[in-house]
């Protein structure tokens, strides 16, 4: 399984992986990679542009080893459908994951996200997903994304207080973590708040896995198909379609 970080944090993609090997299947490898190139965390729409282009680098790199599946480790998902081009293996990100299992456990959830400026991104994601009525309220903390490298007690309480409130505010019935840096912390929220505390990288390692089993492959007819071969110009050179 490739788990891709797309921000460029060697210690964030360590801790992610950490998350992820922890719930895979026996004999599930799981190579964690980020790009190399990029910003150190994303907050923006720039931030994901660059995000984006990373995820494609690090397909193309993989090509060779053929992972039998992908998941995506950011909340924004970016570059998820130019990963769907490029490989017949399942390709999951993060937060639509996340959303999906949410759905399944309560009849509306919410998110708790780091920097507010995000939580628009956010609910374009929710819409994007068709998770407009189950999904009741996207909430920032302010955490900026590279403090939960080294997340401490502070940090980790000021999410419970706001995923409290949000539970309250929403009248929800689950909590969606909104950044793979948080997913270190999924149990003992869970634990805390009393209510089903969703981190989208073990759910998309899970349903990743089970898509694998099941012998499902993603589809290349359509807007899926690989993309047409063609020269690309500059430092982009090497990622062009041969």
């Amino acid at each position: 399984l490739l788990l891709i970080n797309p921000n460029t944090s060697g210690p964030m993609t360590e801790s992610i992986a950490q998350a992820a090997r922890a719930v895979a299947a026996p004999g599930t490898d799981v190579r964690a990679v980020h790009p190399g190139f990029g910003p150190v965390s994303i907050e923006s729409h720039y931030d994901e542009a660059f995000a984006a282009a990373g995820v494609a680098e690090q397909l193309r790199l993989a090509a060779d080893w053929a992972p039998d599946a992908v998941v995506i480790a950011c909340f924004g998902d970016p570059g998820l459908e130019a990963a769907r081009e490029l490989t017949e293996a399942p390709v999951l990100g993060i937060a639509e994951a996340a959303f999906h299992a949410a759905t399944m456990l309560a009849t509306g959830f919410s998110v708790v996200t780091t920097m507010t400026r995000t939580c628009i991104m956010a609910e374009r994601l929710v819409q994007r997903y068709g998770m407009h009525h189950q999904c009741r309220g996207i909430h920032g903390t302010d955490i900026p994304v590279l403090a939960l490298e080294c997340c401490d007690e502070a940090t980790l309480r000021q999410i419970e207080e706001a995923a409290r409130a949000a539970l309250e505010r929403d009248r929800s019935g689950a909590i969606v973590l909104g950044c793979a840096g948080m997913a270190p912390l999924c149990a003992e929220l869970s634990r805390r708040l009393g209510v089903p505390v969703i981190d989208g990288v073990a759910v998309a390692v899970k349903f990743a896995e089970a898509l694998s089993l099941l012998g499902l492959r993603t589809s290349k007819r359509g807007d899926y198909a690989l993309p047409l071969p063609k020269p690309f110009t500059g430092w982009a050179g090497p990622l062009a379609m041969r």
